[in-house]
């Protein structure tokens, strides 16, 4: 179950098994969305990158990492768990940790072909924002971004 789990800040020796994660959930939540990168270069972003330059975030078990969380200040960059990790409560975790480092509101981009995920986000929270047709990410795959911010009493 997901709270066997451990939360922690990414290490560097993490990053390795963190873009491994990223990989398969990518392939399986995203089979009609070209990949931009290869694995290597998804590898090394996250060893030049996204551990060392952001705040990373991974969810171990027995020593394997099932899940991560990359935010850079209030954006919400990466949130992808292993695909047999999805549906057990880790997502919630994650968002709630992510929602607790940054109290004030927090902003991301998803595909808009990733309904699980814009299904997942707007549980969550957050409201769709801005739609685009791709034109400035990586896959050239049209977008959506979305926003959080907490209820004020």
């Amino acid at each position: 179950m997901a709270d066997d789990v451990l939360l922690r800040r990414a290490v560097d020796a993490d990053a390795r098994a963190a873009a491994d994660v990223w990989l398969r959930s990518y392939a399986a939540a995203l089979p009609t969305v070209r990949c931009a990168h290869d694995a290597a270069d998804v590898q090394d972003w996250f060893a030049r990158v996204l551990v060392p330059q952001y705040e990373t975030w991974v969810a171990v078990t027995q020593d394997t990492v099932v899940g991560l969380l990359v935010l850079n200040g209030q954006e919400l960059k990466q949130l992808y768990l292993d695909p047999d990790w999805r549906g057990r409560g880790l997502g919630d975790r994650l968002m709630d940790l992510a929602k607790r480092q940054h109290p004030d509101g927090l902003s991301l981009w998803t595909f808009q072909v990733n309904r699980p995920a814009r299904r997942f986000y707007e549980r969550h929270g957050f409201t769709e924002a801005e739609r685009t047709d791709g034109e400035r990410n990586d896959e050239c795959e049209p977008d959506v971004r979305y926003v959080w911010r907490p209820q004020t009493s």
